[in-house]
């Protein structure tokens, strides 16, 4: 995969990239706190982060689809690294309030809203085999998971000794790295140089962005694993995810020994995902769905186990295993969506997807707490759990899941259930 050109300067960038993103909020915290803010204005710019990434996430799949994924990829990363060291700048000459705080952050926040989607829509368009497409997510998910745990660690130590600007303008940096990346692509890719965008030419540059949006929903809604699949990401962050991150550090400080017990824990989730993704290198199961789909399963054990009241080890290991499956399975969801839906719509697809997927988090985040103190933090846990088992039965049980392939229409182990079910993308758009 890093032999092909264009991915191989999309991953040096994007990787680089990555680092800087998540070395990010540890010094906004920082800059919130030491500005003489409190919890609440730690919320508060939180929450400027995440909004418009919600907010913009449709928009930013039609914007994608219409002008090509490089171009708003590239137009995102300069925006972001503008943001970034103007923050760095405010810090250094202690004129950043928290207001300004958040309307820095949440300007960061409309960046990653638009990027997002065009990133699952690219991807396809710098893999020439499609059967390298699997390796190529594994690897975009490898650099997510090393960034995971390295990058707040050296935001930590870099905070403590220069402050969080220094942190930011690296952020700023590696934005550019990113950005510069993104400009060294093919020209002939989708948003490229070289011409008008694919998708762009095809609608004629006439549609509406409601009827876009319209389109891109059509795409997404005539696909029943792809919506059943979102279903069930959707009710995981709300029902096991949101609570297990609200009430794990809470059990961690009552029975396992502190902060640094839930430290060790979501530590290891994030070696547990490196692991899964070497493991997903050259892997390309006949049946990916299915096999996602039983990855999943993982999910459940850390929050059985917190409920259960097992020892720190036997929650370390079960964290292990939940985290190379959410590698197992973002590999596997990711390429088998960009091999079955149109480059033309992958974009807005893409963003539907997203939307569905964590539009309940946020909920089951503010609830968790209020429904612990009712029932109990160990039943909340438990039900969670016995949750994610169900529900991954229940997606197993659909055809359209658990018999989905890689193959061309006609082979008689590919499941459809409709036309736009049994079309490969690739096949169907000429793209590959």
């Amino acid at each position: 995969m890093l032999g092909e050109r264009d991915f191989r300067w999309f991953f040096i960038g994007y990787a680089t990239s990555l680092v800087g993103s998540s070395m990010a909020p540890v010094a906004v915290a920082f800059a919130v706190l030491d500005g003489g803010g409190d919890g609440a204005d730690l919320g508060r710019v939180m929450a400027a982060r995440i909004l418009p990434i919600v907010l913009v996430l449709l928009i930013g799949g039609v914007v994608a689809d219409r002008w090509g994924s490089r171009r708003v990829m590239l137009a995102a990363d300069v925006l972001r690294c503008a943001v970034q060291a103007g923050f760095a700048v405010l810090l250094a000459t202690g004129h950043a309030p928290v207001w300004v705080m958040v309307a820095l952050v949440a300007v960061w926040g409309l960046g990653e809203g638009v990027f997002l989607p065009a990133l699952g829509a690219l991807v396809p368009a710098l893999v020439r085999r499609e059967e390298h497409l699997s390796d190529a997510n594994t690897l975009l998910g490898l650099a997510r998971s090393v960034s995971t745990v390295a990058g707040p660690a050296l935001a930590g130590v870099i905070t403590a000794g220069y402050g969080p600007g220094v942190v930011l303008l690296i952020d700023a940096v590696t934005y550019g790295v990113g950005a510069l990346a993104l400009a060294r692509l093919s020209a002939t890719l989708p948003g490229g140089a070289g011409g008008p965008d694919r998708a762009d030419a095809a609608r004629g540059g006439k549609a509406s962005m409601v009827a876009d949006l319209r389109d891109g929903w059509a795409e997404f809604a005539s696909r029943r694993w792809l919506w059943v699949t979102t279903l069930q990401m959707a009710l995981f962050n709300l029902l096991v995810w949101a609570p297990f991150l609200v009430l794990g550090p809470l059990l961690a400080q009552r029975e396992l020994g502190g902060a640094r017990a839930w430290g060790l824990v979501m530590g290891v989730y994030g070696v547990g995902a490196v692991l899964g993704g070497l493991l997903m290198l050259g892997c390309r199961p006949g049946r990916p769905l299915a096999v996602a789909t039983v990855a999943t399963f993982g999910w459940a054990l850390p929050s059985a186990a917190l409920a259960a009241g097992l020892p720190l080890g036997w929650t370390v290991a079960a964290a292990l295993v939940a985290g190379a499956g959410s590698a197992v399975c973002g590999s596997l969801y990711g390429s088998t969506l960009q091999s079955w839906v149109p480059p033309e719509a992958l974009a807005r697809v893409t963003a539907f997807g997203g939307l569905g997927a964590f539009v309940l988090g946020p909920l089951g985040l503010a609830a968790a707490g209020p429904l612990a103190d009712r029932v109990g933090v160990s039943a909340v846990l438990a039900f969670g759990a016995g949750w994610q088992l169900v529900a991954g039965a229940a997606v197993l049980a659909v055809r359209a899941v658990r018999g989905r392939r890689w193959t061309e229409p006609g082979d008689p182990g590919a499941a459809a259930s409709g036309s736009e079910e049994g079309r490969p993308a690739r096949s169907a758009a000429g793209a590959g």
